[in-house]
């Protein structure tokens, strides 16, 4: 069934039911706020910036629909009234809170507003994988085009994805880039290109390189044409600090194309530290000199390039227990510090690559035959381009391009210039929706279905539609609702829908901020970019098995399993793992369950030193919760650290200092203890029984504004499970946000309430939650705002 404004009209009666039988008749809504929030938000002291003595009606909130939205989420997440405020119990919360919504329900199906999205460009993720899908070329979108902003938690809000006469430039040298690698002439110049290691420990085996070995890196490498290709393993600094490292034994290093061995030669041992200890620079670049300039003959097209060490025993480790200082170079167990590729030399030609082979769907043999040959392969990259169906319109400045890149050139010039223009045109790079005709300020119109294959590929790809997609569209049939749930299950099964975990799960949770963490080294010594990766893998891994197999949401936050290796579950404390490949866990200890267990977010939610229970507490309140608490006032204080020669705090002991203030409490009442039921986790999400600094043991108890009382992060989850549907409509809300591209307003919520609810029938399934947010009337329809000419969206295809 589509879910449309009206839908949330014909679930007030089922809210209303809900509430208390005091309310449900009329509900004494002022003398509500006259008891718990008058005193504070009046015309007087103005808290928060709002007097609801000002407000036109305390009994009607539909006449300021955006306020009483507000004070909805504050009382959801019990951020209202403050702790240390008189408090109204769950029942009474309960029943304002269904009376209210029933009341906005209901407004919100007599007026529907489905929004306005600006027209907006394609993210980095986006165009890289929109490149890959036309051409068959994988571009690292973080080289070549400028980072992308993100607004409202995503970086898919059209808002935040405007574009400037530089990021046009940007965009316009991209084009020329991937066009490049696309056609594969061959006849380049040598180029050069440097990989560096990110950083971190070398002593474990590295993802994607051969069982076996141990550090190094693996890169995708495109080279452009078959023929020779040089490799140098740069920088190895075999001594520095004025000591002689690294080379107390002898070490194998393998240079890999593809999984194929190309390349193999060692150094250390006794003879080469009798070398470098006897000549010192001169035997350092000796030992140097064997990993440079290594030619390789290599075929043309994107290849795994890697380099590691051949993996020995560590009985007895080459490190001593404790190093001198904490510097890299005095560090005895060697890495590969980068890799330098440069070429091609002597080129041969070119072999068919994936995208010559996709581009070229004819070869003229005569001159006559060029530009009907133009034209086919420029159509049918158009087509995928543009994901639409084509005109000779379309097509008038490519073949234009065309002509100017053949004259004095080849033909595959000429389709390389061409193809340029394609992927340089606004039909490529923005989302745009043609306006109707007449169509009058805030007048709502139904996306073409056109339009609509591609908001849906984006939604759930992050990339174009496919050929089915397209056809179907260009057939009308997207304006079936049973063609629809169709498309939308098929897309959901497809490998490609993985891009709603790496985007959007990944960013509603921020996991990216794992990446800003630094662990103290002096107190996290076995932290390293393994570990690091590897929680970033279990999450991943885990949230696939929930969203992709289409179970109830419900299972991010109660799932007994997870996925691990054997660095990770060493690190949680798990016994009887081998191996670096992840597989299925089932997990015995109920603190480890669901989201609230994977290191990955608990390292996220802390500092590089220590914890931090309002950083959890924060995160628990605005990502899973859907009830941020509100922003601290300026000139709050950091927390108080350790002073010399006073009794080392525990961090909660700390907070609660700070939180001694009734100012400071309002907000910390609610955030620390959840926070709280947290800390028996470490910055790395290690378990831990203790405060590392303070020596007690830790005290995670605490009460929640409802009066539940937690003490681990097992209390905590039941506490959340206890409201299911809060969870669940903040996973709506911020899913909403990911597909429509544009922050979700009060005039949203409706609609995401009645999903929430309408899902709980299918025992909040994925898939379910999927299918009515793309049925629904504001993924469909737009609406122009005031004051906005019909032909802006329009001319931007042009």
């Amino acid at each position: 069934m589509r879910l449309s404004f009206a839908s949330a009209l014909s679930s007030v009666v089922l809210l209303l039911g809900a509430t208390s039988t005091a309310f449900a008749a009329d509900p004494p809504l002022a003398p509500f706020v006259d008891e718990y929030c008058g005193g504070c938000h009046n015309a007087v002291d103005w808290a928060g910036g709002l007097a609801f003595d000002t407000l036109s009606s305390t009994d009607d909130p539909t006449a300021e629909a955006a306020v009483w939205e507000n004070a909805v989420r504050k009382l959801r997440g019990r951020l209202m009234p403050p702790p240390g405020r008189p408090q109204p119990t769950q029942a009474k919360i309960d029943g304002m809170v269904g009376w209210l919504e029933g009341r906005l329900d209901s407004a919100a199906a007599a007026h529907p507003d489905p929004g306005h999205v600006v027209l907006r460009r394609l993210n980095r993720t986006e165009y890289s994988r929109a490149v890959e899908d036309v051409l068959g070329v994988k571009v690292d979108a973080k080289i070549v085009l400028p980072r992308d902003v993100s607004s409202d938690g995503f970086d898919t809000v059209a808002a935040s994805l405007r574009i400037s006469p530089a990021f046009l430039e940007q965009y316009i040298a991209a084009a020329r880039a991937v066009a490049r690698q696309a056609v594969a002439r061959p006849q380049v110049k040598p180029a050069s290109r440097e990989y560096r290691h990110p950083g971190g420990e070398q002593l474990s085996h590295v993802q994607g390189l051969p069982l076996g070995t141990r550090g190094g890196m693996v890169v995708d490498h495109y080279f452009p044409a078959d023929g020779e290709y040089e490799f140098s393993i740069t920088d190895f600094h075999f001594a520095g600090a004025g000591y002689i490292t690294k080379i107390d034994a002898a070490h194998r290093v393998v240079l890999l194309i593809d999984d194929r061995r190309v390349f193999e030669n060692s150094f250390g041992g006794p003879e080469d530290l009798k070398l470098v200890d006897q000549t010192f620079a001169g035997g350092e670049g000796a030992l140097q000199s064997r990993f440079n300039h290594i030619r390789v003959q290599v075929k043309a097209g994107q290849r795994r390039v890697g380099v590691a060490f051949v993996q020995r025993s560590h009985a007895e480790s080459d490190s001593q227990l404790q190093p001198i200082a904490m510097l890299p170079e005095m560090e005895r167990i060697p890495g590969i510090p980068g890799v330098v590729i440069s070429g091609p030399f002597n080129s041969t030609g070119v072999t068919p690559t994936t995208s010559r082979q996709r581009l070229f769907v004819c070869r003229p043999a005569t001159a006559e035959d060029e530009l009907p040959c133009a034209k086919r392969i420029l159509g049918s990259v158009a087509q995928r381009a543009f994901r639409r169906s084509i005109t000779d319109e379309d097509l008038r400045a490519p073949l234009q391009f065309f002509a100017q890149g053949r004259a004095g050139n080849d033909f595959d010039a000429g389709i390389e210039s061409g193809l340029t223009a394609i992927l340089s045109s606004a039909n490529f790079l923005f989302q745009a929706k043609s306006v109707p005709e007449g169509l009058a300020p805030g007048g709502i119109w139904k996306l073409s279905d056109v339009e609509l294959a591609s908001r849906l590929s984006f939604f759930l790809w992050s990339s174009g539609p496919d050929q089915t997609l397209i056809d179907l569209a260009s057939r009308g049939g997207l304006q079936d609702p049973a063609q629809l749930r169709r498309q939308v299950t098929r897309m959901l099964a497809d490998p490609r829908s993985s891009s709603l975990v790496s985007n959007f799960a990944f960013q509603w949770l921020n996991v990216g901020r794992i990446d800003n963490i630094e662990p103290d080294p002096l107190t996290f010594p076995d932290f390293d970019r393994t570990l690091r990766e590897g929680l970033r893998e279990e999450i991943r891994l885990f949230i696939d098995s929930v969203l992709r197999a289409d179970r109830s949401v419900l299972d991010l936050l109660q799932a007994d399993y997870s996925f691990l290796n054997e660095r990770v579950a060493r690190h949680y404390g798990i016994e009887g793992i081998r191996g670096s490949q992840f597989r299925r866990v089932s997990l015995a200890d109920a603190n480890r369950h669901g989201l609230l267990g994977k290191g990955a977010l608990l390292m996220g939610t802390s500092y590089g030193n220590r914890t931090s229970p309002v950083l959890r507490g924060a995160w628990v309140l605005e990502t899973l919760s859907g009830t941020p608490p509100t922003a601290p006032p300026l000139g709050v204080e950091a927390l108080a650290e350790g002073e010399s020669g006073k009794r080392v705090l525990t961090v909660r002991e700390r907070i609660e200092a700070h939180r001694a203030q009734a100012s400071c409490n309002a907000c910390h009442g609610v955030m620390d203890p959840l926070g709280f039921a947290l800390e028996n986790y470490d910055v790395t999400g290690a378990w831990r029984a203790k405060d590392i600094d303070a020596g007690h043991v830790i005290d995670a108890s605490g009460v929640l504004p409802d009066g539940q009382r937690v003490a681990s992060p097992a209390d905590l989850r039941r506490a959340l499970l206890s409201r299911p549907q809060q969870f669940v409509q903040t996973l709506t809300e911020k899913l909403m946000v990911y597909a429509l591209g544009r922050g979700v307003e009060h005039q949203d919520m409706p609609l995401v309430r009645a999903i929430t609810r309408d899902s709980a029938t299918a025992g909040y399934r994925f898939e379910a939650i999927v299918q009515a947010v793309v049925a629904s009337d504001a993924f469909r329809l737009q609406r122009l705002p005031p004051q906005v000419e019909t032909r802006q969206a329009s001319n931007a295809g042009h």
